[in-house]
């Protein structure tokens, strides 16, 4: 099968694709998507077999407004519509209660589903000509580094899916935050593009479920995409090292080897004491919005610096800061360090 590569002028073509059963990878304010038609089980089996991904990894499905949400989901608290009001379309995909017209294949065989109103409005524009949901998680092989160009996507692709729509690079850089409704109070599921402090500015409390910031258990069954098993990694294993950002950066200057296949993934600030090395810069120590954006880039150049281990600084967890760490810590398969 030959990928092809679409502009956004030719998104009805895409949806074309969609409709009809096939597989094409969508532009998304987080990360770019691969996109099925979410009602068609043979379809949504087809992403499974494209990324490598595990059958018991649910997947989200993404509708172009709120409205739609009443066709696929039933009990829908006032908690749902509420941030629907204030953060859709955006980055935020709310767990609700299914109705039997979602396939099982979408939800892992469980009573719920994962739902999106992505602010892409190319992405939008598909969904809405496709006329049905669309299932789509990150398009990148499974455990790799998620796509957020298209050139990324097409890396991993490349024969494997039907086309591509190139919508430009993704602005938020990590995928959406997951917030699970079904339970009192609201749990977080994955930390993304929506901070956590601004979901508990609509909701009160929010409990954060322990899978964010550590591996699940053997016999734990994910809920929420990202949640089980290692995800986010470039081919090289990671050392995450946290802490104040110039003891961390201190530290790996005194750890790192002199061989040239030690890369570095730093603030703007400390690239300059690594020059001897592969470097890629997240953006300055505080700026927790670019680190998102440049993080899944980074890991990426990596594999193509063809690196045979990486050091990475880390974030604390204010704001987008937990969705950054979180990933690191997956990408790394939480080896993690103290400065």
């Amino acid at each position: 099968m030959r990928t092809n590569l679409l502009t956004v002028n030719e998104f009805e073509a895409a949806a074309r694709i969609i409709r009809v059963g096939g597989l094409v990878g969508i532009p998304t304010e987080t990360v770019y998507g691969l996109g099925a038609n979410g009602l068609n089980p043979l379809a949504v089996d087809r992403i499974f077999q494209a990324k490598g991904r595990p059958q018991d990894n649910p997947l989200i499905l993404h509708i172009p407004d709120p409205s739609w949400l009443e066709r696929y989901c039933q009990d829908i608290p006032k908690s749902a519509w509420q941030l629907a009001k204030r953060f859709w379309p955006g980055p935020l995909t709310m767990i609700l209660r299914r109705k039997s017209i979602v396939p099982d294949v979408v939800t892992a065989g469980l009573d719920t589903v994962g739902m999106r109103c992505p602010a892409h409005s190319v992405c939008r524009a598909v969904i809405q000509a496709a006329g049905v949901p669309v299932a789509a998680p990150s398009g990148n092989l499974s455990g790799k580094p998620s796509p957020t160009t298209a050139r990324h996507m097409l890396d991993d692709m490349d024969g494997r899916i039907n086309a591509i729509l190139d919508g430009g690079d993704c602005q938020v850089g990590v995928e959406s935050t997951i917030i699970d409704l079904t339970c009192r109070p609201p749990r977080l599921l994955r930390p993304g593009g929506v901070p956590l402090e601004e979901l508990q500015a609509v909701l009160g409390e929010v409990e954060v479920d322990p899978a964010v910031v550590r591996p699940l258990d053997e016999g734990e069954k994910p809920r929420a995409p990202g949640m089980k098993y290692r995800h986010y990694a470039p081919k090289a294993p990671v050392t995450v090292v946290r802490g104040d950002p110039l003891r961390s950066a201190q530290y790996i200057l005194d750890h790192i080897t002199a061989s040239y296949w030690e890369g570095v993934i730093c603030f703007n600030e400390f690239a300059h004491w690594f020059e001897d090395h592969p470097v890629e810069q997240l953006g300055g120590s505080l700026d927790r919005f670019e680190h998102a954006r440049r993080l899944f880039r980074a890991l990426r150049a990596m594999d193509e610096n063809g690196v045979k281990h990486i050091w990475a600084q880390c974030p604390d967890t204010d704001g987008m800061g937990l969705a950054v760490v979180n990933r690191l810590n997956k990408a790394s398969g939480f080896h993690i360090v103290d400065a």
